[in-house]
C-alpha cells in the first residue's frame, strides 16, 4: 500500500524554489472527502495557512493507533505534499487515511478511515 500523498500539478511553480525542513511554508488550500465534498478552505476565510514545514510527528498509540499533531501543526500528508512544491505551484493532492486523520477521523468533519483530497497551492516560504 502506498503511503504517500499523490500529488497531481496542475500550475506550474517556477521550479526552482522548493521549501526545506523547518522553514516557514504559506499555502492556501481547500480540503475535500473522496465524495468531492468541502470540508475546509482557507480560501474561504480569505486567510492563508502558514505552519512550520516538517514538525509534524506521528506517534503511534499501540492499542488505538492514533496520530496525535505537535503544535498545532497539520497532517503529515499535507506536509509531504507542500514539501513536493515550487513556490507558486499548485496540485491536487490525495492523502491517504494513515497520513490524514486516520481512525479517529475529524470529528463532523472527516469519517474515520477517510482518505482526504486538497487543492494545494504553495505561496510562499521563509
Amino acid at each position: 500500500k502506498d503511503m504517500r500523498p499523490r500529488v497531481e500539478v496542475f500550475a506550474a511553480g517556477d521550479g526552482v524554489n522548493y521549501p526545506k525542513r523547518g522553514q516557514t511554508v504559506t499555502v492556501h488550500y481547500s480540503g475535500y472527502l473522496p465524495s468531492g465534498e468541502l470540508f475546509d478552505s482557507s480560501r474561504d476565510r480569505r486567510k492563508p495557512l502558514k505552519f512550520k514545514l516538517g514538525a509534524v510527528r506521528l506517534f503511534f498509540e499501540k492499542a488505538k493507533r492514533t496520530i496525535a499533531k505537535l503544535q498545532e501543526q497539520v497532517i503529515p500528508g499535507l506536509d509531504d505534499g507542500v514539501a513536493q512544491l515550487s513556490v507558486g505551484e499548485r496540485a491536487k493532492v490525495t492523502i491517504p487515511p494513515e497520513l490524514a486523520y486516520g481512525e479517529r477521523g475529524f470529528p463532523g468533519l472527516v469519517p474515520r478511515n477517510s482518505s482526504v483530497v486538497f487543492d494545494l497551492e504553495l505561496i510562499t516560504f521563509s
